[in-house]
């Protein structure tokens, strides 16, 4: 509800940056609910009005992909943790989803956006939703029909007290993860969750008619895999004709719940397609163009260019309305659409990056889009974002933490919207000119501003050209000299590096960070934490072991603040799976370390045992691809300056007498490009820059790369390539996928370590269990290669998870240990 007052003030609008105001000499608009996409200051002079969906103007030609589901403070992370922990019921937690939502389509609509998406919030993931839409839950669920609830919907994503959880792996190259759909020939599809209908209605009812989003039908089967049980070889496309049909229930209760456009994202578009599954997309479509007829029908792509054998099935699809591009990561594709879009469709121009946290460059999209106006005319241009908010922080107004100058470069999920509407306001000619004024000096504020640049840091980059920075020794050679330094047994075990973060620990990291407490009580009380973590691993009987990272918050932040570069903001989090959420630092310039990171903690846990102590870093690449990174220079140069600050690091760890440095590279795989064509470059300078970060270690220094959540098998030859001494990896939540690539030859001769278990669902697993994942290791790897440890890190555990887990996880090797011993 809106109403107007004439008023002695006037109205300045803040946009990116809050040092500069928009003056509105008109009248003001008071909301009974404001949108966080508009910060208002108002000082006394005359009457005032808003720009925008506030004014006059009716909603332009704008489109929104999705939106961030956490809430701008986490609102959902906390009730979901509740009702997980039973300290909140159902009911609060819809409601908590409930309050979100509405906030999301209201703050939309409020300003200025005409094609607002419902159905993209999801209580922990989209395609998980769109397996319980269809019915497709596991037998081990025992599931036995009817509207999916949440208990069944969350043993899938998380596993119980008896039961796995389902497979999580990224979303194409993002941080995002999803969970793997297991399907087969006996799976019974059926209309298991209406949660596409209720929410378009619930947005209706509030007043704000939404674009329902689907996950499609063949994205979604190319996203699955074969159930337990299923040959490998099992066509997942042969399936279409088994959920159609549901499908085609669901638009049948939109269009009667007044429906007029459907989204449906088919982002699988974007990679290398045989002619099998581009034809999938004919099929499906011309299956369902009786049902969608009435409805104007939106085909979304994103994450990459639509290569141009897709680009024609897509375009000659039957019954579709309009197609979404990502045109900022699909550059190419802009070539495609001019040479061939059919007449009379709509174009969703995705101008705005979705992905990044950068300003548009509002002067070259209008451009870009103008010319796009006279390909597809004026009437049929959709200004839009290249792919789902999801994947950028939720409001810049929310941030305390970043400078004046950086937070004007930048534009969050809230300012994203306004730069959206702003583009599409400009191109039917209602050009707001303060606004681009403003736009065009942060953007060149950006370029010319000497915080960015760092010449000593671009020479020893460029300086890196010509080698490639292989340690000298072979890696069997190497392990040998460590073996007889380390004296590990068969099997060692050891943990990825993280412990379960306590809440008074987080008390007391965030009382020092508010400097509340005095460093001397900080310090006294993460070495306490440290050695609580030492003894219970000695008391566990680990053979390596890991200080629990206590004094981090993130593998990824804890860095980023210690080294020139980085700028980090109060309340930037992005969904990384389920509750969990991320707080990716920005690089906006020149990357170097001032000094040492970890060498302290890492020898203050090394003096509390005589056992190995690993230290514990991040790697180039996954400190790249899990940051917001700048623009304005090539992602592989910026990854060889966090390479020489990480080699930096390492070297002066080895001088404190660690012998054993872990450098995880948990994103390398997540940073390949979708496309085949570009994997080859993409990881050269990916593995070289790992390399860079440890080459000049003496042989029995022993150097440990982790990896996790991602399909590893198609580039297990670059993972040998790194020239690490022991990989640990992800394995058992994947369901030993990793494992057929050993079955099918290929030979690893440096240290492996594939998880035992899921540190990602609350369920302990046996010590029988446990003993027989690393027995089917031993079928394919060598014993005195194979070491034994969790899938990943155990910071969102707790300790009544995590002791009972690894306390089997050692029973299982000491176990196999003597086994092997015997049988001598």
């Amino acid at each position: 509800m809106s109403f107007f007052l004439r008023t002695n003030y006037q109205i300045y609008h803040a946009t990116h940056s809050p040092q500069i105001f928009y003056k509105y000499p008109v009248q003001f608009i008071f909301q009974l609910a404001s949108p966080p996409f508009l910060s208002i200051y108002l000082t006394k002079n005359q009457s005032t009005r808003l720009p925008g969906s506030y004014s006059s103007y009716s909603k332009m030609a704008s489109h929104i992909v999705g939106y961030p589901r956490m809430g701008p403070k986490r609102e959902l992370k906390f009730a979901l943790e509740s009702f997980w922990d039973g300290k909140s019921s159902a009911e609060d937690l819809q409601n908590v989803a409930a309050d979100l939502r509405s906030s999301i389509w209201k703050q939309m609509a409020d300003a200025g956006i005409k094609y607002i998406p419902s159905n993209t919030f999801a209580y922990y993931d989209q395609v998980l939703d769109t397996t319980a839409m269809l019915g497709a839950v596991p037998a081990r669920y025992n599931w036995n029909g009817g509207e999916i609830g949440f208990d069944t919907y969350f043993s899938m994503a998380r596993g119980n007290a008896s039961v796995p959880a389902m497979e999580m792996t990224k979303w194409f190259d993002t941080n995002y993860h999803y969970i793997v759909p297991e399907l087969g020939p006996e799976v019974k599809f059926s209309y298991a969750s209406h949660k596409a209908v209720t929410e378009y209605k619930e947005a209706k009812a509030l007043g704000v008619d939404t674009v329902p989003v689907l996950v499609g039908p063949v994205s979604y089967l190319l996203l699955s895999k074969p159930a337990k049980g299923v040959d490998k070889s099992f066509s997942l496309i042969s399936l279409l004709d088994k959920i159609l049909p549901i499908y085609k229930e669901v638009v049948a209760e939109l269009k009667a719940a007044g429906a007029s456009w459907i989204q449906f994202d088919e982002p699988t578009l974007v990679k290398d397609l045989d002619s099998a599954q581009l034809q999938a997309f004919t099929k499906a479509y011309s299956d369902l163009e009786s049902s969608l007829s009435g409805l104007n029908v939106l085909i979304e792509t994103y994450f990459a260019d639509v290569p141009a054998e897709a680009f024609k099935v897509l375009t000659a699809l039957k019954g579709v309305t309009a197609f979404g591009f990502d045109l900022v990561r699909g550059s190419k594709t802009l070539e495609l659409i001019k040479s061939g879009i059919p007449s009379g469709k709509y174009l969703f121009a995705g101008v705005v990056d979705g992905r990044n946290i950068w300003a548009n460059d509002l002067s070259t999209s209008l451009s870009l889009l103008q010319s796009l106006e006279g390909v597809v005319g004026k009437d049929k241009l959709v200004v839009s974002t290249s792919c789902s908010l999801l994947h950028t922080a939720v409001d810049l107004v929310n941030e305390t933490k970043l400078d004046k100058e950086i937070k004007s470069w930048l534009a969050f999920a809230a300012q994203k919207v306004v730069e959206v509407n702003a583009l599409a306001k400009a191109l039917s000619g209602h050009k707001d000119e303060d606004f681009f004024s403003a736009n065009a000096a942060a953007q060149a504020s950006r370029k010319s501003s000497p915080r960015v640049t760092n010449e000593a840091v671009q020479k020893a980059a460029l300086a890196l050209k010509g080698s490639d920075h292989r340690r000298v020794t072979n890696v069997s050679a190497r392990l040998d000299a460590q073996q007889k330094k380390l004296n590990l047994p068969i099997l060692p075990t050891t943990t990825i590096g993280s412990f379960p973060q306590t809440v008074e620990l987080r008390r007391v990291r965030r009382e020092y960070k508010a400097k509340k407490i005095p460093e001397e009580e900080y310090v006294k009380a993460i070495k306490e934490e440290i050695n609580k973590v030492v003894k219970l691993q000695e008391e566990l009987d680990i053979d390596v072991l890991v200080h629990g990272e206590p004094e981090r918050n993130d593998m990824v932040e804890y860095f980023g603040e210690q080294l020139s570069g980085f700028a980090f903001t109060a309340n930037g989090w992005v969904q990384s799976y389920g509750s969990r959420c991320v707080k990716p630092p920005i690089i906006y310039g020149d990357v170097s370390r001032p000094k040492p990171m970890t060498v302290f903690w890492s020898s203050t846990a090394q003096s509390m045992t005589k056992r190995p102590m690993k230290g514990m870093l991040t790697g180039p690449v996954t400190i790249l691809n899990w940051s917001f990174v700048r623009n304005d220079q090539p992602r592989f140069e910026t990854c060889y300056q966090i390479a020489l600050a990480i080699k930096d690091e390492v070297e002066d760890l080895e001088k404190a007498g660690i012998t054993v440095i872990q450098i995880d590279e948990a994103a390398l795989r997540e940073g390949l490009p979708l496309r085949k064509s570009e994997h080859a470059f993409y990881l050269d300078w990916a593995v070289h820059s790992f390399r860079i970060t440890n080459c000049g270690v003496e042989d029995t220094t022993q150097i440990h790369t982790h990896m996790c959540y991602s399909n590893f098998n198609d580039i297990i030859h670059s993972i040998i390539n790194m020239d690490a001494d022991v990989i640990t990896i992800e394995n058992s939540r994947s369901d030993e996928k990793l494992l057929s690539v050993f079955r099918e030859g290929v030979k690893y001769g440096a240290g492996i370590g594939p998880g035992v278990y899921d540190i990602h669902s609350p369920r302990i697993p046996s010590t029988e269990e446990i003993a027989d994942r690393i027995n089917k290791m031993l079928a394919v790897l060598e014993t005195n290669i194979l070491w034994v440890n969790p899938d990943c890190g155990l910071k969102t555990r707790k300790y009544a998870e995590v002791k009972p887990a690894l306390q089997y996880m050692v029973a299982a090797a000491k176990l196999l240990r003597t086994q092997l011993a015997s049988a001598k």
